[in-house]
């Protein structure tokens, strides 16, 4: 085992073993244990690998092929602001691709690579292309530790790395506060922030089917019923 990082401390241990309790099966949760590791670790390390391994009386190998499986998790380190660019179909042709090659350039890294931090930093910034956000009603889209930053353009997107680099506050274009990858990771492995209704559930865009339907007096037609 690689001793690059130290073994988890006891908390987190036992925060990990919290989190297999709440499954009928324990090994439901590795998925949020993998996000605990990273909300402690920064990453998903070999020590963290072998904790859940041992929480969960399975080998390294197994939660190992689950954590290569999933991009959410990262094996190498990423910046304090995760920043992600959707690429598909819609956002691509909004301007994308052209966000994601102008970040690039701005921040010279490649693909799931961090910024070098600059002396008149106060954060670090990694940043990766992401194949859909779910999000095509506020295309193109991108994300910041998970949270939508909506209708962006190069000039917005360069703004806003700048920001999240100097240690200035940026929320979501849908409300809440962007909080560090640590601090999202840990929410990710289900420990309540306190900021779930923290901004809209849903914006005007992703509503006006529904508000449509309601002008018009539409509603979806009753299932049938098969009554043999």
């Amino acid at each position: 085992m690689s001793h690059t990082e130290p073994r988890l401390d006891d908390q987190t241990m036992a925060e990990l073993r919290e989190i297999a309790a709440r499954y009928p099966q324990p090994r439901s949760g590795l998925l949020p244990m993998l996000h605990l590791v990273q909300s402690a670790q920064g990453r998903i390390t070999p020590e963290g690998i072998e904790a859940c391994a041992e929480v969960l009386g399975i080998t390294a190998a197994e939660v190992s092929g689950v954590a290569t499986f999933y991009t959410m998790y990262k094996r190498r380190p990423v910046g304090d602001y995760h920043v992600g660019v959707c690429t598909n179909t819609l956002c691509a042709v909004m301007g994308g691709d052209q966000i994601l090659e102008r970040l690039k350039e701005h921040l010279d890294v490649g693909n799931d690579e961090t910024a070098p931090k600059r002396p008149e930093d106060e954060a670090t910034v990694s940043l990766e292309h992401i194949e859909c956000n779910a999000a095509c009603d506020y295309a193109p889209v991108m994300t910041v530790n998970w949270e939508f930053m909506d209708n962006q353009t190069p000039e917005s997107a360069v703004q806003l790395v700048d920001d999240l680099r100097a240690g200035r506050e940026v929320r979501s274009t849908r409300g809440p506060k962007i909080c560090t990858w640590r601090q999202a990771e840990r929410v990710l492995a289900g420990f309540n922030d306190g900021l779930a209704d923290e901004g809209p559930s849903a914006g005007p865009a992703s509503l006006a089917g529904r508000e449509v339907a309601a002008q018009h007096g539409w509603s979806a037609p009753q299932a049938k019923v098969d009554d043999k």
